[in-house]
């Protein structure tokens, strides 16, 4: 099998390829690997620094939008799971364009290459921040869509989008919206990785509003084993709900980082809340549980622990990120 993992250099879609040439994943032993990646701010060759000589391993620098290097890349591919994509929220407020163009175009032009060249399976990797907000209970799939912010709606418009390859043309693809994700090499903007580098060099930490925004966390080794399950046994046309099953207001996330670190609240800035901040999200995962026998197997204490400890020994891999981030 060869698989284009776009987005491959990122947070997850680097696990995904790490434990893919790893052989972790049942069904996908022995596959190849074609990672496509931008290399924007987020992606990092760094992060495939551990399968880089792997022989069943190639690079492509390029973009999702470039039609004409998709064209010379999809022939002989057996799947495509795509990650690429722009996801900082905060990003989206002040500055839209890229989100739409990168999310929504991106998506189409994969799309439109694999149904040209007849590309078997199509997994398109989503958020569950597309359904909006939920104050009790848990989203199933059939969940209508109300994202509230403008990278949510971004996502929301590439799942249509992907739905309709199916729908109209029969192009064998899933959808897969997840929860809030951990773990290690995840860019230092994202709320976890940014409160424990901060608080291991005695910065301060930004918490929005009260703190209480509720969110589902998912360790990143979970969420990318149940995409692997979707690529080797998901349905055409289906979306997936996956889930960690641990939710934490912002408030207690922060209370047990601060704990990890041994500081205390005066180490908290408070900061303005977000504009269209969704309150809670939570997915019910049901479906993929009764039809591909996914349980998330970290358990979030062990994995935070572990998460806080890979930050503390592997400076080497994020200092520079935020000196760069500090210089944009």
């Amino acid at each position: 099998m060869k698989i284009l993992v776009t987005g491959g250099a990122g947070f997850i879609g680097s696990n995904f390829v790490r434990r893919t040439l790893e052989d972790a994943y049942p069904g996908l032993e022995g596959a190849d690997v074609v990672v496509l990646d931008a290399l924007t701010y987020s992606g990092n060759l760094a992060n495939l620094a551990p399968v880089a000589g792997s022989s069943r391993y190639s690079f492509v620098h390029g973009d999702i939008r470039d039609a004409a290097l998709l064209e010379r890349l999809f022939p002989g591919l057996d799947a495509v799971v795509h990650f690429a994509a722009e996801s900082h929220v905060d990003r989206s407020v002040l500055d839209s364009s890229i989100f739409v163009e990168t999310n929504v175009l991106g998506t189409q032009r994969l799309l439109d290459t694999a149904l040209r060249h007849g590309v078997g399976r199509f997994v398109h990797v989503s958020t569950d921040e597309v359904y909006g907000s939920i104050a009790e209970g848990s989203w199933d799939e059939e969940r209508a869509l109300e994202p509230n912010s403008p990278y949510s709606a971004s996502k929301a418009a590439s799942d249509l989008l992907a739905r309709s390859y199916h729908r109209t043309h029969g192009l064998n693809v899933s959808i897969t919206r997840c929860s809030n994700n951990y773990g290690p090499y995840h860019f230092p903007e994202k709320v976890i990785p940014l409160f424990v580098t901060n608080l291991l060099d005695d910065l301060h930490v930004p918490l929005y509003g009260e703190g209480l925004n509720i969110r589902d966390w998912l360790h990143v080794d979970d969420h990318t084993r149940a995409i692997a399950l979707v690529l080797a046994g998901g349905r055409a046309g289906e979306i997936y709900n996956i889930g960690g099953g641990t939710e934490l207001t912002n408030r207690e996330l922060t209370q047990l980082l601060l704990d990890a670190a041994g500081k205390d609240w005066s180490s908290v800035d408070r900061a303005p809340d977000r504009k269209g901040h969704d309150l809670r999200y939570s997915v019910d995962i049901n479906k993929i549980q009764a039809e591909l026998g996914y349980r998330p197997e970290v358990p979030f204490e062990q994995g935070l622990a572990d998460v806080i400890e890979w930050y503390r020994q592997n400076r080497a891999w994020w200092e520079p990120l935020k000196a760069r981030a500090a210089l944009d």
